[in-house]
C-alpha cells in the first residue's frame, strides 16, 4: 500500500472542518460565501505554508465537480498549462479545470502574463498560491484579473481539535494527556501541517501506548519560529519592533527583538535600533543616541548568547524615553523642497571666502560672525532669497527640545 502522510489522511474534505481562517471561511466570510454560492473566479491565496490554502482549492474543486489540476512554479512551465487547456471539453475534464498554481511567485513576467490566455478563456479557472506578498511579486495583469484572499496562521486554541482528532487516527489505543496536545498546538506556529507531522512522528514513536510532553517538547522544538529573512515575516516583525517601540511599550519591544535574536537577526535588530534612536526618540533624548551606539558595539563584540541583554537595554531604553520625530520631518521636508527645484543660490555673503580673489567676486563680505555678539547670535538670513521664509524644524513638545526653543525665544527677542 502506498504510504500516505498523516497531514493528507485527516485533510478537511468541506468548509466546516476547516481549520482557521474565520474571517475569511467563517459562516459571513465572503469567500465561503462565494464557494457556497458556485461562483468561484480566479483567486490568490497569499498566506504562510500549512494554513489550508490547498485544502480549500480542493474543496473547491470538489463542490464546482471541476478536475483539479495541481502544479507548482519552481517546476512547471506554460506547456503544462497549455497541456491541461488542450483537455477540456474531453473525458478528462468535462466540466472545465480548475488549476492550483503553488508559488506563482516563481512564474517570471513573461511566464505569468501567458496565463492570461488560459484563464481569460473561461474554461480554466486558476487559483493560485504564494507564501510571499502578491502585491509584491504578482505582476498586475494577473493580480487585475483575481480576487485576493489572505490565509492566516492558525491560532493554537483552533489547532488543538485538530491535534487530538489527528493522535486518534493515528493510534486510537494512544495515551496522550492533554498537555501534549496543547504543547503541539502551540509550537507549531500557526502551521497545522507542521502540527500533523509531530503528531506522525510523536504516533510513531510512543512507548507503551504513551505519548509523553518531553517527548512532544522534542518533536516540536523551534517549530514555532516563523521567519524569513528575505519575506515578508522579515519585514512585518521589523515593523512590528519599531512600531513598538514608538508606541512606548517595552515589552512589545522586546518581544520582537527577542524573535529577531532567536532567528538569528542580530544585524538587523542592531540596525533598526540605530535607526529609531535617531528616527523616533531623537532631540527628545539626544544621549540615546550614544547610548544605543554603545550597547550596539557592546552586542557585535560580544555576540550571541551575552549580546541580547545590551540589545534588551536598548530596546528597553528607546521605547521608555519621550519620543520626537522633528529631525526626520524636518529634513524629510527640505529634501521635498530640494527634489521639487526650490534651490536657490548661496547668498553671497555666505559663500566661501578664503581665497584670493574672492572679495572681488563680492563674496563673504557683509557676513556677520556670529561669535563676536551677545549670546553668539547675530540676526541674518542663511537660507537662499528663494526660500528665506521656509520653516522645516519645528520644535517639538518635550522637554529637552521646549527647553531649547524658549532659550532661541529669550535671544532672539521673539514674543
Amino acid at each position: 500500500m502506498k504510504f500516505q502522510p498523516l497531514a493528507d489522511r485527516i485533510r478537511p474534505t468541506t468548509l466546516g472542518d476547516v481549520v482557521g481562517q474565520p474571517h475569511i471561511l467563517g459562516k459571513s466570510g465572503l469567500l465561503r460565501r462565494m464557494i457556497e454560492s458556485g461562483n468561484t473566479p480566479n483567486m490568490i491565496f497569499y498566506g504562510p505554508s500549512g494554513v489550508g490554502k490547498t485544502t480549500v482549492a480542493s474543496i473547491i474543486a470538489s463542490q464546482t465537480d471541476r478536475k483539479l489540476y495541481r502544479l507548482n512554479a519552481t517546476t512547471a512551465s506554460i506547456a503544462d498549462i497549455k497541456k491541461i487547456f488542450d483537455e477540456l471539453g474531453t473525458l478528462m475534464a468535462p466540466n472545465g479545470a480548475l488549476v492550483y498554481l503553488d508559488e506563482i511567485q516563481y512564474f517570471n513576467r513573461k511566464q505569468q502574463q501567458s496565463l492570461l490566455e488560459f484563464i481569460e478563456d473561461g474554461r480554466i479557472t486558476l487559483i493560485a498560491s504564494t507564501t510571499e506578498n502578491p502585491y509584491f511579486y504578482v505582476y498586475n495583469a494577473i493580480l487585475s484579473r483575481c480576487t485576493v484572499f489572505e490565509f492566516r496562521p492558525v491560532e493554537a486554541k483552533d489547532v488543538e481539535p485538530a491535534v487530538r482528532r489527528a493522535f486518534r487516527l493515528a493510534n486510537p489505543a494512544l495515551e496522550v494527556p492533554d498537555a501534549v496536545c496543547a504543547h503541539v498546538a502551540a509550537a507549531c506556529g500557526g502551521d497545522v501541517r507542521k502540527a500533523m507531522n509531530a503528531v506522525e512522528l510523536l504516533a510513531a514513536s510512543a512507548r507503551n501506548d504513551t505519548v509523553t510532553l518531553e517527548d512532544a517538547q522534542q518533536a516540536a522544538q523551534r517549530s514555532s519560529m516563523r521567519y524569513d529573512r528575505d519575506g515578508d515575516q522579515h519585514y512585518d516583525i521589523l515593523s512590528g519592533f519599531q512600531k513598538s517601540i514608538r508606541g512606548s511599550d517595552p515589552d512589545a519591544a522586546v518581544h520582537y527583538l527577542a524573535r529577531l535574536l532567536e532567528a538569528g537577526d542580530m544585524i538587523s535588530a542592531c540596525r533598526r535600533l540605530m535607526v529609531i534612536a535617531a528616527e523616533d526618540v531623537g532631540l527628545a533624548y539626544p544621549p540615546a543616541l550614544q547610548i544605543v551606539k554603545a550597547c550596539v558595539d557592546m552586542a557585535n563584540q560580544l555576540g550571541m548568547p551575552e549580546a541580547r541583554i545590551p540589545l534588551a537595554d536598548a530596546a528597553i531604553l528607546l521605547a521608555t524615553a519621550p519620543k520626537s520625530n522633528s529631525g526626520i520631518t524636518a529634513i524629510d521636508a527640505a529634501l521635498a523642497d530640494i527634489r521639487a527645484g526650490k534651490s536657490g543660490e548661496v547668498p553671497a555673503y555666505l559663500k566661501d571666502a578664503h581665497y584670493a580673489g574672492a572679495a572681488k567676486l563680492g563674496r563673504g563680505l557683509t557676513y556677520q560672525f556670529p561669535h563676536d555678539y551677545p549670546y553668539h547670535w547675530v540676526e541674518q538670513q542663511y537660507l537662499p532669497d528663494t526660500l528665506k521664509d521656509a520653516q522645516y524644524y519645528i520644535y517639538g513638545d518635550n522637554k529637552t527640545e521646549q527647553r531649547a526653543k524658549a532659550y532661541w525665544d529669550a535671544v532672539k527677542g521673539v514674543k
